[in-house]
């Protein structure tokens, strides 16, 4: 009897099934107690793997996802900014826009939730098995950098490219060269149409020319970005700021 166990462990191995593998045990504990049926156990053995498989796809996904420690769009406190409603919200929650690779730009004062949307748009994305990242146009920019010169900075890259979702959080934040910016648009020429791209900046559109220091390219730039795009003008007080954390006790 245990060779044979031994033997379906060695040729689930094989397969690559290893959660079968190493539960095989249990599985056939489980079989004999209930005097499951050699097709039941077949379909619970495949089934197992398959829910195992796929939990272990979508903890990889949220891995790469780079998500921040608040994403939970359930807890969006409308109260502390304004330009986007309830039934808004929901809309953009579920993701229908992916599928025409709609673009959108959320854009305001800092504190009134623009990565905190982005974060958790991305988060829906991931739930649903998407490919979906968030980061900020720095990491963006260093991986672009670099892509040619080290191993992890291009799979990142090619990672970036077969994207579903990509959220650039704080674009235009910071000046960039003429390479740089080069570099950028040439991922965003990359993603136009086919990966949705959501933006989060404290800078209106017009002022992007500014951080890029190139009027031709930032016209390019935008013409891709604003072709399919919603902009979400945010405003009101600062979140972090009428939440702020002291270290003393309040008396």
């Amino acid at each position: 009897m245990m060779d044979k166990i031994q033997y379906l462990k060695d040729s689930l191995e094989n397969l690559r099934m290893y959660n079968s593998r190493d539960n095989i045990e249990k599985l056939l504990h489980i079989a004999q107690i209930n005097k499951t049926t050699y097709i039941d156990f077949i379909v619970n053995l495949l089934e197992n793997e398959i829910q195992c498989r796929k939990k272990k796809f979508l903890s990889r996904l949220f891995s790469a996802a780079h998500l921040p420690v608040k994403y939970n769009l359930d807890e969006y406190d409308f109260n502390f900014s304004c330009g986007i409603n309830e039934q808004q919200l929901k809309e953009l929650r579920e993701l229908i826009w992916l599928d025409d690779a709609y673009n959108i730009i959320l854009m305001g004062p800092s504190g009134t939730g623009k990565t905190f949307i982005a974060a958790g748009l991305i988060y829906e994305a991931v739930k649903r098995g998407l490919k979906a990242y968030l980061m900020t146009m720095e990491e963006i920019i260093n991986i672009i950098k670099l892509k040619n010169e080290t191993t992890k900075a291009k799979v990142a890259y090619t990672r970036l490219i077969n994207a579903n979702l990509i959220a650039i959080d704080d674009i235009m934040l910071f000046p960039v060269n003429k390479e740089e910016a080069t570099g950028f648009f040439n991922l965003i020429n990359i993603l136009h149409e086919k990966t949705s791209v959501i933006i989060t900046t404290n800078k209106s559109p017009t002022e992007w020319v500014e951080t890029l220091n190139d009027e031709v390219l930032t016209t390019a730039l935008l013409d891709r970005i604003l072709y399919k795009c919603e902009v979400i003008k945010l405003s009101g007080k600062s979140y972090r700021i009428e939440k702020r954390k002291t270290i003393f006790i309040e008396k």
